[in-house]
Parts: structure tokens; sequence; C-alpha cells
């Protein structure tokens, strides 16, 4: 058996505890080196090979698994934060399809939550942005063409925006097209991990405070009035709103 493990932001103990009894008990380990905090593996048993996934190609990965399960050997493969987002093992699962091999797949908790928790922060304030948009800045990999970074702004939800640090002055341009130049936004720069840090700013001031602090990678960007101060209290709560499980006050 293959498992998918998602193994959280950075901080070890926001691995699940699924997730890790998984990986402790695993024969085979393929982490994500560039993003996993290895402090994950402390408790990986002594005989249990480890591989770092992150100068490995597909199909390298694939032969481990496949050498694996021929062996009788759990595998345990591990991706940052939660692998449905970014996490590309859509591919993997579907090459394990193929060979006929089983797996599962445990989440983890995402960055975009750990970098609200730091924020202390909620996405989805009533009357001010009950939508948010995860998504990137076309690089390298390009984007489909319905979903270009301006065409998203249009909607002036909640973004939060991965892999996308290195281009800021590109993409905060992108953004104002869109979104007013004073628009709320921050930095997260590896939410949760010890050297966490928080930048804070406007869409029109960002990038410069970005580029002085040195970040260039391993940050997400977040962008929205949900920053502010201003929003409606929610109903859930609301001593005049009835619902299945509380009367409204007369």
């Amino acid at each position: 058996m293959v498992y998918f493990i998602g193994a959280g932001p950075g901080d070890p103990e926001l691995l699940t505890i699924k997730g890790k009894k998984i990986i402790d008990q695993a024969d085979v380990i393929i982490y994500a080196g560039s993003l996993v905090n290895k402090e994950i593996l402390k408790d990986a048993k002594a005989e249990a090979e480890i591989y770092n996934s992150a100068g490995m190609t597909l199909e390298e990965v694939l032969e481990v698994m496949e050498q694996a399960e021929a062996a009788g050997k759990m595998t345990a493969r591990v991706h940052t934060g939660d692998p449905a987002v970014f996490g590309a093992h859509r591919e993997q699962m579907d090459a394990l399809d193929r060979l006929g091999i089983s797996y599962e797949v445990i989440p983890g908790v995402s960055s975009f939550f750990a970098a609200a928790a730091a924020l202390k922060k909620e996405y989805t304030l009533p009357n001010v942005s009950q939508t948010v948009i995860l998504t990137r800045m076309e690089g390298r990999t390009p984007m489909p063409p319905k979903e270009k970074i301006r065409d998203l702004a249009r909607h002036q939800s909640t973004m939060v925006i991965f892999l996308s640090v290195g281009m800021i002055e590109q993409l905060t341009g992108e953004l104002m097209k869109e979104y007013r130049g004073n628009t709320p936004t921050a930095v997260v720069y590896k939410a949760s991990w010890e050297d966490q840090k928080i930048i804070r700013g406007t869409l029109s001031d960002i990038a410069r405070k970005v580029k002085k602090e040195g970040i260039k990678k391993t940050a997400l960007i977040v962008v929205g009035d949900f920053l502010g101060d201003e929003y409606d209290l929610s109903k859930l709560y609301d001593k005049t709103f009835s619902h299945e499980y509380r009367r409204a006050e007369r």
C-alpha cells in the first residue's frame, strides 16, 4: 500500500495523528525535501528507506513505489501542506492505478490555512468576501487561458497566491488593474516554521517591502479586504436570527 500524506505547512505538530502513524510505521518514505520539514521523519523506523524526491523524476518516484510494493513494503509518499493543492500527486495516483497498486490519501493542513492563523484573520468575512481564490502567477509553467491573474482579480474576492513571491512586482501590477492600490495585502514567509515572517502592506507597497526583506520563495501572498477591520457580524450567532438549532429572541 502507498499512502499519500499531507505533512502540513511546516510545524511538525501540525502533521495529523494519522499521517504521523503511517510515517512512523512505513518501510519506505519518499518526501518532498525542498518543502517538508525533516523533523516529521525523526520517529521513522531505523531501517526505513528514505528518499528525497526534490531531485527525482516522476518515473524514479514510481519505480521506488513499484519496487516497495513488489517486496510487500508500506510506502509513505509525503507531500507538503495538503497534496490536493499544487501537490502534483494526481499523476502519481493515476500511474498507480495503471500499475494496479492500492493507495490512500491522508489530508494535511495547507499552508494557506497556516497563513490565516499566522495573520489571525478569517478569509470569509460577512459582507466582505465569501469566496477564496487559490491560484498562482504564470511563470515558466503557463496558466490555463481562462485563469489569468487579472481575470481572477475582477471578482475582488479574497486571493491566496502560491508560488509567485519571486514575481511580486509583476503580480501586484496585474492585480492593481482590478483592485484598489490600497487593498490590504500580506506576505507570509514559511508559515508555521520557526523562522516564519509576516510582511503587511498594500498592493501598492508590498513588493518594495518584500524585496527589502529579501524574500524570493516559500511564501504566500494574500490579498483582500478580509485583512481590514470592517465587516458585518455573522448570522450564525446573531440572537435575532433563527436557524435549525436556535430560535431568535423576540
